[in-house]
């Protein structure tokens, strides 16, 4: 039986800004459907990484494979994202002056730009793809809201359920957790782990409460290459994670 190529594949990538080494000889392998959250100090390389697989920049070296036959340094961003890959940043990019349905009408697959999608009829099937999306980011019930009153954690649901408006293969989420309150962070971990097998999902996050709720399968970036891997505990209890991240957020709250 053949195997299945990873559905995200990072070899020998290397990336420096002016002479300094952000990436260092990274490796990374995802599986189709999985959710994987990747931690480590500032200065480590996530949000790099996260630029060199959306083509927002380009590696020296290396290669960036997707689904085992498309080159993503080849690529330009526009290209990177009608493949299936979306990226959600850490502070909420949403359309505050529009509604919440519009928001996702904008995003749905195949969207032809603002002026189109706000004056044309929606279809059925529209309608019905946008209030799926509404349902499973649970703000089916404020779609006539305007985007600009939800709180800071509805609105990091809505970015999510634009992004799912674009029927990705592929999320990258960059901190989700960030600025929530205990219960929007609750909700928001339950949606990403809701979303995992039917998307394949990369987290970025430092609160460890929140990757602890959600991860299955953490990376530890130092220095731009994989320190480590294994699940929450394994990582949690590694020395060398211990003394280069965990030891030090321990020392930054004390």
């Amino acid at each position: 039986m053949t195997q299945r190529p990873f559905i995200l594949s990072l070899e020998g990538v290397n990336k420096s800004f002016d002479g300094f080494k952000v990436i260092n000889d990274l490796n990374l392998y995802m599986d189709e459907g999985e959710l994987r959250v990747i931690i480590g100090p500032n200065g480590a390389g996530k949000s790099t990484m996260l630029d060199l697989i959306t083509g927002r920049t380009r590696p020296d070296r290396g290669t960036i494979e997707f689904d085992g036959k498309w080159d993503l340094t080849r690529m330009t961003e526009c290209g990177i994202n009608q493949l299936g890959i979306g990226r959600k940043f850490q502070t909420p990019s949403v359309y505050v002056d529009h509604t919440v349905i519009e928001n996702i009408f904008l995003s749905l697959e195949g969207s032809r730009g603002v002026w189109h999608s706000l004056f044309c009829r929606r279809t059925p099937q529209q309608e019905d793809r946008i209030h799926e999306v509404l349902r499973t980011v649970e703000l089916d019930g404020k779609g006539d809201w305007k985007a600009g009153r939800l709180s800071h954690g509805q609105k990091q649901w809505l970015e999510i359920g634009m992004l799912l408006a674009q029927n990705p293969k592929v999320l990258l989420v960059d901190e989700p957790a960030a600025g929530l309150t205990d219960e929007e962070t609750r909700r928001t971990g339950d949606l990403l782990m809701s979303l995992a097998g039917k998307h394949t999902i990369v987290v970025i996050e430092h609160d460890m409460v929140f990757v602890r709720q959600i991860a299955r399968k953490v990376t530890v970036l130092h220095q731009g290459s994989v320190l480590c891997e294994g699940t929450v505990d394994e990582v949690q209890e590694n020395q060398r994670v211990i003394e280069v991240y965990l030891g030090r957020k321990k020392r930054e709250a004390s």
